[in-house]
């Protein structure tokens, strides 16, 4: 038995529409961080990630919802990242969050009704007002909030996209199961 629960309605609203939802995209920027850029002298940027927040993401793909990523700003850090937590699929340093979403829908056969968005600030609202899902970090912006199905307990860059992906797998009913893998071992269930 799952210690974390989520209110049915919200249950069913993270379904999605027939099928269920495909893939999930996360901004990083207050979503995957808290936010704060820290910039070195020489211009290199240092940013803080959850390791609750990378397993989030490693375990909705071992669900079968395809991960993400799509950031406004590009640095090595973020690419760093993706790489170790083995993330095929994102886009750096998009000026228009929409165009790039539909491209990577596209490139993927995948439908906005098949999509869950995760965002924080407004360049996020357009993928967000599109997506079967909708989540927020706890420290998003208000208007972000407003729109938003869901807002996490907990900020972005603390624990928030693990949250997101938690409630996704719960909704998609493959939480147990990855719960259940987990106890037995640490390998891929």
């Amino acid at each position: 038995m799952a210690a974390l629960s989520f209110p049915p309605e919200l249950l069913l609203k993270a379904q999605g529409r027939g099928l269920g939802l495909k893939a999930a995209i996360f901004d990083v920027d207050g979503v995957l961080t808290d936010g704060q850029l820290f910039i070195g002298e020489n211009g290199e940027s240092f940013k803080a990630f959850s390791a609750l927040d990378g397993h989030g993401l490693k375990l909705l793909a071992q669900g079968g919802i395809t991960p993400l990523v799509l950031t406004g700003r590009d640095s090595p850090a973020v690419r760093r990242r993706v790489a170790d937590l083995g993330l095929p699929h994102a886009v750096y340093g998009a000026q228009d969050k929409l165009a790039a979403a539909g491209a990577l829908l596209q490139s993927l056969n995948l439908d906005w009704q098949d999509l869950a968005v995760m965002g924080d600030d407004w360049p996020d609202l357009p993928l967000m007002s599109r997506a079967a899902f909708a989540c927020a970090p706890a420290n998003a912006h208000a208007e972000v909030r407003a729109m938003a199905h869901h807002v996490t307990t907990a900020r972005g860059g603390d624990g928030a996209a693990r949250e997101c992906c938690d409630l996704l797998l719960m909704a998609a009913g493959r939480y147990a199961r990855l719960l259940q893998g987990h106890l037995t071992t640490l390998d891929a269930v």
